[in-house]
């Protein structure tokens, strides 16, 4: 028997065995991303944005024990009865979580009792996908996977963090080297503007990307590729982090109490520029999009070229008359690169609009006109948030493929820029 059909990937419908399948492929494709590390690499906490892989692995086991099998299969037996606390991230409505920032003392549960609860919550899973499913079971499942999908993207960001606080640099997995490709000047698109719709157009999504709503755009010229290593180092070497001007008062502030010098993970070595990635400490390859930069820096750089930034729903409109679905293998995460690259821009075409780096926008994440949270305790998972962040668009190399859509809103706080995080420009006409 087939559970009621599920769009998980904002695509494709599926029944129950094909919706228990594709809870099989994104449960192992978060232990695809841990299987290079060490036992000693699980348990690491750098800093309080950041979580223990360990603690990604369970928490997104504890999003399906929680709001599906304690919630809706009777007689369920949960696996342990303190995890619902250790593995809350922020759900007080479930009860009162472990404190985030103390994540990294919890030395037990270990590494082999995190994953034997993971099976345990498996099999359990998969049994019922494979029984008639109510609706909201399903919907509750094709959450789980998107949330897990999230969670994946974390665990990159979360571990590029970790490894980048060791002396060695370790390496998390080789990636093949790549020459550096042609790259020619920035160059604009206009658009002339008017009314625009945005938001989900069906299938999945989170509620923060409804409902689809009118919006009413002025004429903008829109970049036709991301910011390069190259190009930022040229606002590096003009004296970018030195220049109060430029910066908005909070990102200022930060650089004089931080010591920006430069993008995150950019270090200088006998006059030589290098990048910490996944793959190592490599050198600066000037022709790739630049990453971890956070809305701050995104601001100032736009500012020193006399720029700025696109509003989100510029650059959804922009990103609408281009199919997602056929951007370059490299783009996302299963490629097993690990960093953005860059494509090759075809004259007078707009390219990188997906994956590579998150892309700032100059958009407060808010509501839409008429938002409405989720019932009940689900209702915590977006919009509790909407208060000083800024929307990112676009997907990143950490991201998976059948994960993103045009209408995804990622949000982060301005100061943040341990994600891959990088910079589309735009102008006024």
């Amino acid at each position: 028997m087939s559970a009621q059909s599920a769009d998980v990937s904002g695509q494709v419908e599926l029944d129950g065995e094909a919706l228990a399948q594709r809870y099989t492929a994104v449960r192992n494709q978060s232990e695809y991303l841990c299987a290079p590390l060490e036992v000693e690499d699980y348990c690491v906490q750098s800093m309080d944005d950041a979580s223990p892989i360990k603690w990604h692995l369970a928490h997104v086991t504890w999003f399906f024990e929680t709001f599906i099998l304690k919630a809706l299969v009777p007689g369920y037996e949960p696996y342990h009865p303190e995890f619902e606390r250790l593995f809350n991230s922020y759900y007080n409505g479930v009860g009162r979580p472990f404190p985030r920032p103390n994540r990294g003392d919890l030395s037990r549960p270990t590494v082999k009792e995190v994953y034997a609860y993971r099976a345990y919550i498996d099999q359990a899973m998969t049994s019922i996908l494979l029984e008639e499913a109510p609706e909201e079971l399903v919907d509750r499942v094709v959450l789980g996977l998107n949330h897990e999908q999230q969670h994946q993207e974390l665990i990159l960001t979360d571990l590029k963090h970790h490894f980048a606080q060791n002396p060695l640099y370790p390496i998390y997995r080789p990636v093949a080297d790549k020459a550096p490709r042609q790259v020619g000047v920035i160059d604009y698109q206009t658009f002339a503007g008017g009314m625009a719709e945005v938001g989900a157009r069906g299938g999945f999504s989170f509620d923060n990307e409804l409902p689809r709503h009118d919006v009413f755009l002025h004429p903008f010229a829109f970049a036709n590729r991301l910011v390069t290593n190259g190009e930022f180092l040229e606002f590096v070497l003009d004296g970018g982090y030195q220049s109060s001007h430029l910066w908005l008062s909070e990102g200022w502030s930060i650089v004089e109490l931080e010591n920006w010098q430069h993008p995150k993970y950019w270090l200088q070595r006998d006059g030589a520029w290098f990048e910490f990635c996944l793959s190592g400490l490599q050198p600066l390859d000037l022709t790739a999009p630049a990453t971890h930069l956070s809305a701050h820096e995104a601001f100032a750089y736009a500012a020193w070229l006399g720029a700025r930034l696109p509003t989100e729903f510029e650059w959804e409109y922009v990103a609408a008359q281009h199919d997602a679905q056929s951007a370059p293998s490299h783009c996302f995460v299963e490629s097993d690169t690990y960093h953005p690259q860059g494509d090759d821009a075809l004259e007078n075409d707009i390219s990188e609009l997906f994956g590579q780096v998150w892309q700032w926008t100059s958009s407060s994440y808010g509501p839409y006109p008429g938002y409405r949270t989720l019932p009940g305790t689900l209702g915590e998972y977006n919009g509790k948030f909407m208060s000083s962040q800024l929307v990112l668009r676009g997907g990143s190399v950490a991201t998976p493929r059948d994960h993103f859509r045009v209408s995804y809103r990622n949000f982060f706080y301005p100061p943040d820029r341990w994600q891959f995080t990088g910079i589309r420009l735009a102008k006024d006409i």
